[in-house]
């Protein structure tokens, strides 16, 4: 038997089973608005019969497939959509099965990887702000000869201004209403927040220093967190949609 005429017959025997039908039409039916699903639905029926043999000519006939494709002459043969190559593959090789989902595992680390890395990125430079912000708190907001208490409330107050500009509530109305949940309302952050967030700390050390009032800077630095979050928010499903 010719080479060509045994890689048809593995062909055909792998398109004659009942688990091969069904992925295709699967396939067919997610990309193709003229895939003929009357017609799919008899094939399926009959498929994993003894007597039932299919070759990628009849499929294409019958269905108007697209997914696999055969060419006539010298350089001719069968193709197919990757999606249905790595099911072939799948099949006719378990070392390549095998390979594959390494390769998709090892793909899905690296994605979670960098994922993480940058929202830890994130959650730096928020710190690193949040110290010249404090700063700015001490260098301008806080009066000499105060308690250490009465610093802190200073603090706390401050970083409420940034917490009701981006979040709409204070860390306590937060804490009220999570009282099952460990940390703070800054630990649930998403990251648009934390970057947003980041840029109000450095943003509202400069309007410290610049001598604003606690309500103006308020106004502006919620403001800015609605400006930035749409423009984020916006960016990130843009990348979604380049992804799927």
């Amino acid at each position: 038997m010719a080479r060509g005429q045994l890689q048809e017959v593995v062909i055909i025997k792998w398109l004659s089973l009942k688990s091969t039908i069904e992925y295709l039409g699967e396939w067919e039916a997610l990309y193709n608005p003229d895939f003929n699903y009357t017609e799919f639905g008899t094939i399926k029926n009959a498929a994993g019969s003894n007597k039932f043999v299919l070759s990628v000519k009849n499929w294409l006939e019958i269905t108007n497939a697209i997914g696999i494709t055969a060419k006539a002459g010298r350089y001719g043969g069968t193709y197919a959509h990757k999606d249905i190559a790595f099911h072939f593959g799948m099949w006719i090789s378990p070392k390549f099965q095998l390979l594959l989902v390494k390769e998709y595992q090892r793909l899905k680390e690296d994605e979670n990887n960098r994922h993480n890395l940058e929202w830890n990125f994130q959650r730096t430079l928020a710190k690193v702000n949040y110290h010249i912000h404090t700063d700015a708190i001490k260098e301008n907001l806080i009066p000499e000869e105060i308690t250490r208490n009465q610093a802190a409330i200073i603090y706390a107050n401050e970083a409420d201004v940034l917490n009701m500009a981006l979040f709409g509530k204070t860390a306590k109305q937060w804490r009220d209403a999570n009282p099952d949940k460990k940390g703070n309302i800054r630990d649930f952050a998403n990251l648009e927040q934390l970057v947003v967030l980041s840029n109000m700390e450095s943003t509202n050390a400069l309007l410290i220093h610049q001598g604003l009032t606690q309500s103006e800077r308020l106004i502006q630095l919620n403001q800015m967190a609605i400006s930035q979050m749409k423009s984020l928010v916006l960016h990130r499903k843009s990348l979604d949609q380049l992804k799927n």
